[in-house]
């Protein structure tokens, strides 16, 4: 029943990442057409529009949770193709919680990070 709900929360991540990068990509990059409605950039790379984004709540929230999807989905899936190779119970146990530990520790940092940049330090 666990590995049920794991795998269904695998595919939710995978529609989370969808819709998130597609949007991303959107108002990164077809920013002459968005202006029009007050959103998007023409220069998605430059530095001034990096950190004036990274100052915006919406997009610190959004940069959060697609940390939080993207971490769970391609650990998981990580997850699910060494078990797949057979190893002893034990060390699949391991694996899993290593790469729990792993996925929370990157969190944490990324979201840190993403805070940081809002905030302006």
């Amino acid at each position: 029943m666990r590995e049920s709900k794991l795998w269904f929360l695998h595919v939710i991540t995978a529609v989370v990442i969808l819709f998130l990068l597609g949007s991303h990509m959107g108002i990164m990059h077809m920013g002459r057409i968005l202006q029009v409605f007050g959103i998007g950039s023409t220069e998605p790379t430059n530095v001034e529009e990096v950190f004036a984004r990274s100052k915006q709540v919406l997009f610190m929230a959004v940069y959060i949770v697609l940390l939080g999807t993207a971490l769970f989905h391609g650990l998981y899936g990580l997850r699910s193709i060494i078990y797949e190779l057979s190893f002893p119970k034990a060390l699949e146990k391991t694996v899993g919680r290593v790469l729990c530990v792993a996925g929370i520790a990157l969190f944490i940092y990324g979201s840190y990070v993403a805070v940081q940049l809002t905030k302006g330090a």
